[in-house]
C-alpha cells in the first residue's frame, strides 16, 4: 500500500496547493486527534449536513446515530456523503487584514457509505467509539442491548477520496507591509478538558472519581 493516497480530480487541492497533504499517515492522525466530523450529503434534492462522532479502523471512517436519522438514511440507500474534519490550531494575525488567516489542519473525504448490519460488528464499534472518548470505559459501562443497537445506524467510508489541507506557521504579508505599526503572529488554539463534574445522581462512593483527559 502506497503511503500516499490516490489524487481524484475533485480530492486535487486547488486553492493553495502548497498546503495539501495526501500523506496517509498525515490523514490518519488528523482523523485520530479529532473526536467530531460533519457529513454533509443530499436529501430529498436539498444539502443536508450534521456533526456527529466518528472514529477510524484501518482504511474506514465510521459514524453512527440514530436508525430513523434522514441524513444517515439517505447515505444508507445510496446517497454519496462528504466527511469534514478541522483542528483549529490558531489564529494568524496580520499587518494586513487581507492577510488574516487560521492555522489548522483539515481533512476532506468523499464516498458512499456502507451500512454495518450483524449485531456482533455493531457491539463492537460501539466499543471502539466508547474507547475512543474514554479508554478502558468499556469495561465497567451497561454495553448496549438488542433494542438499543436495532436503533442505531453505523455507517463505514473508505479512505479512498480523500485529501488534508493544513496552515501553519507566521504570517505571510506584503512586503511594504512589514513597517506598519502593529503586532502581527499567531494566537495559539489548544483544546483543553476541565475538571470532571459528577452526575446529580452519582451513585454513593464514585463522587469526585470522573475521568481526568489531558
Amino acid at each position: 500500500m502506497s503511503d500516499q493516497y490516490e489524487i481524484h480530480p475533485h480530492t486535487k487541492v486547488v486553492r493553495g496547493p502548497n498546503r495539501a497533504s495526501y500523506d496517509r499517515d498525515q490523514v490518519h492522525g488528523i482523523i485520530d486527534d479529532a473526536l467530531i466530523c460533519h457529513v454533509g450529503t443530499v436529501v430529498n434534492g436539498r444539502p443536508a449536513m450534521i456533526p456527529t462522532a466518528h472514529w477510524r479502523v484501518g482504511e474506514r471512517i465510521y459514524i453512527h446515530g440514530a436508525s430513523k436519522n434522514r441524513i444517515l438514511a439517505a447515505i444508507a440507500y445510496g446517497a454519496e456523503a462528504c466527511l469534514c474534519i478541522t483542528h483549529l490550531d490558531g489564529l494568524v494575525m496580520a499587518r494586513s487584514a487581507f492577510h488574516h488567516s487560521a492555522n489548522y489542519r483539515s481533512v476532506v473525504i468523499y464516498g458512499k457509505g456502507t451500512v454495518v448490519s450483524d449485531d456482533a460488528e455493531k457491539m463492537e464499534h460501539s466499543r471502539l467509539f466508547t474507547e475512543k472518548l474514554e479508554p478502558g470505559r468499556w469495561e465497567h459501562i451497561r454495553h448496549p442491548n438488542k433494542q438499543e443497537l436495532k436503533a442505531t445506524m453505523f455507517l463505514g467510508f473508505d479512505l479512498d477520496q480523500v485529501s488534508a489541507k493544513i496552515r501553519a506557521g507566521d504570517p505571510v504579508d506584503d512586503d511594504e507591509d512589514y513597517d506598519w505599526s502593529v503586532w502581527a503572529g499567531v494566537l495559539p488554539c489548544t483544546t483543553t478538558w476541565g475538571a470532571p463534574v459528577d452526575d446529580a445522581r452519582i451513585k454513593p462512593g464514585f463522587e469526585g472519581k470522573g475521568y481526568q483527559r489531558s
